[in-house]
């Protein structure tokens, strides 16, 4: 592939939508929005700041106080996210061609798993809007007390670049459907996907000012969002490292609620008595190459027993060249571009730094398809890793695996949980007490058994320790962005 095979490009408008409407930043200012996969200019996108988080938070606050969204019954809001949903799958064509061309991934995945899950999302939180009731507390007969939830008011989302539509839906769906207004600002890197979908939001008959999206860099656009004396709740997917700083922004203004999604080094543990080596190999390569490893679940430290990491690694080398990198918008390819250049030379640093403290490079290492202009790497393996290398310890955010060996359940367990992260494992025994004993001892927020990843949007989704607070998907996460009231009613009876 190179740039002169490459299409014409779409006409994107990558102005901030604010308050219903297509928006420069009041600055006037802007930043190049890259293509990953070539290396060309797509748009430019609004350089938004504190003035135009103010207008966005405005707008939302004044949709909120007049009770144009929240006052609407549920029945009426379930209808308008179903409309939205359905727009989402009839745009599909066009939402998936720019998600690739904004972040790099493969077009198959992100027409069949973004749009889809997406739109799956926003339908299911719909559908939930008139089906979740309130409650009644035990009292005496001399009282009665309502519990009820009331919308926050208005809900700031920051979400990452690596899955954009997903992210956000995850967080709009259940913080919109329940009354709230919403600002979302996305990321800087792969802006594009998030103001379509807030455009066929007002087209689905969500009304102007209920759902802002501000474009820009973290500390410019993020931060004031954070920090704003009028947002009530911020709800952020991304790294450790801003989920600490969105936390003590939260502390540092109105206390508002803070729930953070964040990184990962997820443990996949393979037993030797594992039921289906082949399906246990499959797993671990296709978990940690899918979106070119840029994900935040994805099984990065494979722990296998000692009695078959042979074998179970030369199956695994089999399959890797079926991932080398190709044209993301060519149907046949599974693994595409790194999402800009920074992050491809942090994934090469880290592949560097893998080879001075020692693991052993089976497999790739370098970067691919330099003649296209975009920014590419091969799917890495390395062996010999110990628990204390950088590669082990760091969330590196590309198609890196790296291998580690066991030869006890209690070794293998503590040396999973030797990590800041825990957000998701996976365990392959045939062992029923084994897995049950591994997976409760596992301190992470899902734990897999005999399978890697599968996923469902009844489910909740998120980690213990450093990798964040509060849980995406199920109806758990309507908790997050409502209040619960207690109304306690004296009664005196007349009998």
């Amino acid at each position: 592939m190179t740039r002169k095979e490459a299409a014409p490009l779409p006409e994107f408008d990558g102005r901030a939508l604010i308050n219903g409407q297509r928006v420069s930043a009041l600055s006037g200012h802007t930043f190049d929005c890259i293509s990953p996969v070539d290396g060309r200019l797509l748009t430019r996108v609004a350089r938004c700041a504190e003035a135009d988080v103010d207008a966005a938070v405005g707008a939302a606050r004044s949709a909120f106080e007049d009770c144009r969204w929240r006052g609407l019954a549920p029945l009426q809001r379930k209808r308008i996210m179903l409309r939205f949903a359905d727009l989402l799958q009839a745009h599909g064509d066009e939402l998936a061609l720019t998600e690739t061309l904004d972040m790099g991934k493969p077009i198959k995945y992100a027409r069949a798993l973004d749009v889809n899950s997406a739109a799956n999302c926003i339908r299911w939180y719909g559908e939930a809007a008139d089906k979740v009731y309130d409650e009644i507390a035990p009292t005496p007969a001399t009282a009665l007390a309502l519990i009820t939830r009331e919308p926050m008011g208005v809900v700031g989302v920051i979400v990452p670049w690596n899955y954009p539509m997903i992210m956000a839906a995850w967080k709009i769906a259940p913080a919109l459907v329940v009354g709230n207004s919403v600002v979302l600002k996305p990321s800087e890197k792969s802006p594009l996907t998030a103001l379509r979908m807030a455009e066929l939001a007002l087209e689905a008959g969500i009304p102007p000012g209920v759902f802002s999206v501000v474009t820009g860099y973290g500390p410019e656009a993020g931060s004031p969002l954070a920090l704003h004396m009028d947002v009530d709740c911020i709800a952020f997917t991304g790294s450790t490292r801003v989920g600490k700083q969105i936390h003590v922004m939260a502390g540092q203004s109105n206390i508002k609620r803070a729930w953070t999604e964040l990184g990962g080094k997820s443990p996949n543990i393979v037993f030797a008595d594992c039921p289906d080596l082949d399906k246990a190999v499959e797993a671990a390569v296709g978990s940690i190459f899918f979106n070119q490893g840029e994900s935040c679940n994805a099984p990065s430290r494979l722990f296998v027993e000692a009695a078959i990491k042979d074998r179970f690694l030369q199956k695994a080398l089999a399959l890797v060249p079926a991932y080398a990198p190709g044209n993301p918008l060519d149907p046949a390819t599974i693994m595409g571009a790194i999402v800009d250049q920074t992050q491809m030379n942090s994934v090469l640093r880290h592949i560097e730094c893998g080879h001075k403290e020692g693991a052993r490079l089976l497999c790739g290492g370098e970067q691919a398809l330099r003649e296209s202009g975009g920014f590419y790497v091969q799917p890495t393996v390395f062996d010999g890793v110990r628990n204390d290398m950088t590669i082990a310890r760091e969330e590196i955010f590309g198609p890196v695996l790296s291998v580690l060996s066991f030869t006890d359940a209690a070794e293998v367990v503590r040396q999973a949980n030797e990590s800041v992260y825990g957000l998701q494992a996976a365990v392959w025994t045939r062992d029923i007490n084994k897995a049950h004993g591994v997976a409760r001892a596992l301190r992470a927020g899902t734990v897999h058994v005999n399978q890697y990843d599968e996923d469902d949007i009844t489910v909740p989704f998120g980690g213990f320790k450093q990798s964040g607070v509060g849980r995406d998907k199920s109806l758990h996460a309507m908790d997050k962005y409502t209040e619960t009231k207690t109304t306690w009613i004296r009664i005196d009876s007349p009998v």
